[in-house]
């Protein structure tokens, strides 16, 4: 399969590095120190027990020198997509799938599903896809859905920190009762024999919702208080916080086909099993980069904003946080 990573960062550079290995054909759209690593050493994956791989794949900050692809894997941060999707068309051939794994709510989340559009209408989210640019250039029936349960970070440019998880989650954005698709089987496939434990999800709206249920808080949160996730949930009042804005939360999901079924309490608990860790917002912050609060919370409020739900706590967590990143600078004006 011919396979472009589109942001080699820790998530494309550890997808791209694993498929390479499995034998398939990869190549990157990467551009400034990205671009120079790549081509000198390729993209080097350290593991948690400290060993070091490095895979050569063909790189370019040019997506017409890579030609049309099978598969093309959006692993950018989200306030990067608005651009760079409308310069993707020379990767897209006619029969071109689309995977973004990308944090938070996707651009073709309402569209995908006639009871989200029912209840929220069909206009794509402002805070994820402004102006509907990256609906235009990303066509709905060429998306697969992928939600990513792992952790990984990238301490330079073409390196890679594996931490811990495997779990990748794949499906067709309106939902594909009973069997999975053809599609969905051959990219969990790949994904399967390059490492990954790869799932076809029959839901991947719903499977989408309960990942941003769980860390639309605690990314915000650590992000304005620099603590590790233990040291937040061990803090009775922040914890009290969390919980009436995953309540907000799960009520908006249940107006728009993506009930949760678990408590608030449940999923905390299996956070902590985690331990103390600092989460990618913390990350970015820290590094001086923008945030990815838009596809996180901005989303969500404005989901929320648009079915008429009170959300004192999810406006709070919005504000205070977006208030922070302007002023660092890691946020639009």
């Amino acid at each position: 399969m011919k396979i472009a990573i589109v942001g080699l960062g820790a998530i494309g550079g550890l997808l791209a590095a694993r498929l390479a290995a499995a034998g398939h054909t990869v190549c990157a759209l990467a551009r400034g120190a990205t671009l120079t690593a790549l081509r000198e050493h390729g993209v080097r994956v350290r593991s948690a027990g400290g060993a070091e791989t490095a895979q050569r794949i063909a790189a370019s900050d040019s997506a017409a020198a890579l030609g049309p692809q099978d598969l093309v894997v959006i692993a950018l941060k989200g306030p990067a997509l608005n651009d760079v999707a409308p310069t993707l068309a020379p990767l897209l051939g006619p029969e071109t799938l689309v995977l973004p794994a990308m944090n938070g709510v996707p651009w073709w989340f309402l569209a995908a599903d006639a009871r989200a559009t029912a209840a929220a209408g069909s206009a794509p989210l402002a805070s994820v896809d402004p102006g509907g640019r990256i609906a235009a250039a990303l066509a709905l029936e060429r998306v697969l859905g992928c939600v990513v349960h792992l952790t990984c970070s990238s301490p330079s440019p073409g390196v890679v920190q594996h931490g811990f998880g495997e779990r990748l989650i794949v499906g067709e954005p309106a939902g594909d009762p009973g069997a999975a698709s053809v599609r969905t089987r051959a990219i969990c496939a790949a994904l399967a024999e390059a490492g990954f434990q790869a799932e076809a999800s029959a839901d991947i709206r719903r499977e989408v919702w309960y990942k941003l249920w769980g860390n639309m808080t605690m990314n915000p949160v650590s992000a304005l208080s620099g603590a590790l996730s233990d040291a937040i949930l061990d803090d009775p009042l922040v914890r009290e916080f969390i919980l009436h804005t995953m309540a907000e939360a799960a009520q908006i999901g249940a107006r728009i086909g993506c009930p949760i079924e678990q408590s608030g309490d449940a999923r905390i608990a299996v956070t902590r099993q985690l331990g103390g860790f600092k989460t990618s917002m913390l990350q970015d912050t820290e590094a001086g980069r923008p945030i990815e609060l838009d596809a996180l919370v901005g989303a969500v409020h404005e989901i929320g904003t648009r079915l008429g739900i009170a959300m004192p706590n999810i406006g709070a967590l919005f504000g205070l946080t977006r208030l922070m990143a302007r002023r660092r600078g890691l946020y639009p004006a």
